[in-house]
Order: C-alpha cells, then structure tokens, then sequence
C-alpha cells in the first residue's frame, strides 16, 4: 500500500515541500506572448489617438488615454506581476486597493486643486506672465 508523499527527494539530496495549491503561478511563453501583445496594443492606440489627431476635443484623448492607461497596469499585473485574488493569501490584492485609493486620492486632489488654481486666477495675470522674460 503506497501513500502520497507531498515531499520529494530532489538530485541534491535535499527535501523540497511540494504542497499542493502552495505554489506559486506558473508562467508559459503563451501568457508572456499574450501580455506583450496586449501591451504592445494598448500602447498604439494612444500613440495613433494623439499623432493622428482622432478627436476634436483634446480632453476626450485624455480620458481614452487614461482609461486606456489603466487597462494596461491590470494587464501587466495579471501577465507579468501574476497578481490574483488568491496569490499570497489575499494580501497582493487588499494592497493593490490600498494603492489604487491612494492614487485615486492623490490624483482627483492635484486635478482639483489645479482646476480651482485656474478658475480664480486674476484676469490680467496671463498677460503679465507673458511679458516675463
């Protein structure tokens, strides 16, 4: 009667746990073919978007890059970083919230306040800034 052993004798002679769901993922030229190809698209689009001049309004190229942008950091985390729900315990994913608050935060504060920079500036402060040497 044979039992499976989750330890295995390795060339070196040294034991080497192997418990099953305890590893971590497995990358194959397929998924890293995959993510380079996404990546190498997700990165023309914007480039065609502002040389070719796509839209009319440049605030629409800037939201589509941006969302465009943020798609491409899900695609190197899921192919390159091998980030998921189960890797580390949870503990990747409750960290990437935690970062994507603070650059949520630390993005809608600096486009906030910017906004309110320009909205308030004097009207003839323009033109005296541009007779500045």
């Amino acid at each position: 009667m044979s039992t499976h052993d989750s330890t295995s004798h390795n060339a070196d002679g040294h034991d080497h746990d192997h418990a099953h769901g305890e590893e971590g993922p497995h990358s194959t030229l397929r998924g890293y073919a995959t993510g380079f190809i996404l990546s190498v698209v997700l990165t023309a689009i914007p480039f065609w978007f502002v040389m070719g001049g796509v839209f009319e309004k440049s605030s629409t190229t800037a939201i589509l890059i941006l969302f465009l942008g943020a798609i491409q950091i899900v695609v190197h985390m899921i192919y390159f970083l091998h980030m998921n729900g189960k890797s580390e315990g949870g503990w990747n994913l409750l960290s990437l919230m935690f970062t994507i608050v603070l650059v949520v935060i630390t993005l809608s504060g600096s486009l906030w306040v910017m906004y309110h920079l320009n909205q308030n500036m004097m009207p003839g402060m323009m033109q005296d800034m541009k007779n500045l040497p």
